[in-house]
């Protein structure tokens, strides 16, 4: 038995309870069927997004529908679009490509904005209308269709695009570092030859917004590891690279990138680490009596908090077995869906976005968050299975995240039928900001994209998001407010 573990039920022993529900961590719910932890059972569905009779309603109204049929938002809410496939075009004459993923927001000179934004195409160039263009000496693998362009917008309002990788696969979320860089992730575990690809994929690579230069010559982070990559955050205090893994057949794993010693980051440090530098693990939980946590979709009510282990990865860059394949039952806590990450209130907010028959559990959203200091995990947010994601005030399937500087967190919807903007307070409360109305199935079949790429601007008064089919990224401004801290 680990340290870790031994001090985690330790603790738990002498504080009965309430380090599992209580703890120190707020914990948010959401509905349908979601509680809040030591909340009588007829609060439940206070997360319905209309309110439970409180004074200090969360949120800023019902969304009004869009008359140009894109995106209905509250009284008092506009939006801009700021680039979109096949209409807007990048500073070298090429349209915006198309599947707008994860985004970042950096701060530039004299108000402008710099926005790094993932796009998910995965495969070739010849199964895209409009994929990342081939930027000389911008390319990872000529053959790949998938990258990142770079988007500056102005206060007057002019904006700009340009590449910032292309030739890889699958650039799903990703995140920001602490000195001012994207890191983006490739969603696939293609190696050489496979779906028409010249070379091995599933790396995070580093882009920098400000240095069109130093985005020359392409390389992965393969200390990372190889893997269905989806986020990534950077503890700025410790150095260390949380990585989630978007798979099944088995479930994937939350990764921890250990810097070996000595080691700075900084600017391009990164892609200069040897291969196999550093320590990648695996989290294999824990409950308070010390019991193996096998899925975390055993965790039914928020508030629960686990203890956490990390195992050491065998092979971090797969070269006959899966990462995720090279444990055995009971050596790593396991999670369908492991998606989108943000760094906030000193630990990273880690979503799971469903779980159905290929985990022991059912849900239909997790928003976890693990504390480096303590080694916890703490189910934050929990959606119960929606029944009818067609109703209005229901959510399903989170994937993007962010922290609002105005309390709780931001959530892009990826689930089925309406696809929503949603927030949730720390006091364990969801509320709409967005729906997308842009149909791209038919009248009697209507069918809407998943939001993407949710991110504030430095200042906190612009929301930022992507429709992801056909790829739209939205500004949204408006009279953005504090949102109440607890009931």
């Amino acid at each position: 038995m680990s340290f870790t573990r031994r001090e985690f039920t330790r603790q738990s022993a002498l504080t009965g309870a309430g380090i599992a529900l209580t703890g120190t961590v707020a914990a948010l719910a959401t509905a349908p069927g979601a509680l809040a932890a030591g909340e009588p059972k007829h609060g439940q569905g206070h997360g319905d997004g209309h309110g439970n009779g409180h004074h200090d309603e969360p949120g800023y109204g019902p969304l009004v529908p869009d008359p140009r049929g894109i995106l209905a938002l509250p009284a008092g809410f506009s939006y801009k679009v700021i680039t979109h496939c096949g209409v807007t075009k990048l500073e070298t004459g090429e349209y915006t490509p198309s599947n707008h993923d994860g985004t970042a927001a950096f701060e530039g000179p004299r108000g402008v904005t710099l926005l790094v934004n993932n796009h998910e195409l995965s495969g070739t160039r010849a199964d895209w209308e409009h994929p990342v263009p081939l930027t000389e000496g911008l390319v990872y693998d000529p053959v790949a269709a998938g990258g990142c362009t770079v988007v500056e917008t102005r206060r007057d309002g002019r904006t700009a695009e340009w590449v910032g990788i292309a030739g890889t696969s699958t650039n799903c979320a990703g995140g920001a570092t602490p000195w001012g860089t994207w890191l983006t992730c490739e969603e696939t575990e293609d190696k050489a030859g496979r779906n028409g690809l010249l070379k091995d994929h599933g790396y995070v690579f580093e882009v920098d917004p400000y240095d069109r230069h130093a985005n020359r010559d392409p390389r992965p982070i393969k200390a990372f590891g190889r893997y269905a990559h989806e986020a990534v955050v950077i503890d700025p205090k410790r150095g260390h690279a949380y990585l989630t893994e978007d798979a099944s057949g088995p479930n994937g794993l939350l990764y921890r990138w250990v810097p070996p010693h000595g080691f700075r980051h900084g600017r391009g440090r990164l892609r200069a680490l040897a291969d196999d530098a550093g320590a990648l693990q695996a989290f294999k939980c824990f409950d308070r009596n010390g019991g193996f946590v096998d899925d975390l979709s055993r965790a039914t009510k928020t508030g629960t908090v686990y203890g956490v282990d990390w195992v050491d990865v065998p092979d971090r860059d797969a070269r006959t077995v899966s990462v995720r394949k090279q444990f055995a039952d009971g050596e790593v806590t396991r999670a369908r869906k492991l998606e989108g990450m943000w760094w906030g209130d000193g630990g990273a907010y880690i979503v799971s976005s469903f779980a159905r028959a290929e985990s022991p559990g059912r849900h239909d959203g997790q928003v976890w968050f693990y504390e480096p200091k303590r080694r916890t995990l703490t189910l934050k947010v929990l959606l119960g299975v929606n029944a009818d994601p067609s109703r209005e005030g229901a959510y399903d399937g989170p994937d993007n995240i962010t922290v609002s500087p105005y309390g709780g967190l931001v959530v892009a919807e990826d689930g089925d039928g309406l696809q929503h903007l949603f927030g949730a307070t720390e006091s364990g409360r969801t509320y709409p900001i967005a729906r997308n109305e842009l149909n791209i199935g038919s009248e009697q079949e209507p069918e809407y994209s998943e939001f993407t790429g949710v991110t504030f601007s430095p200042d906190g008064r612009t929301l930022y998001a992507s429709i992801q089919d056909p790829g739209i990224m939205l500004a949204i401004t408006g009279p953005w407010k504090r949102q109440p801290h607890r009931h």
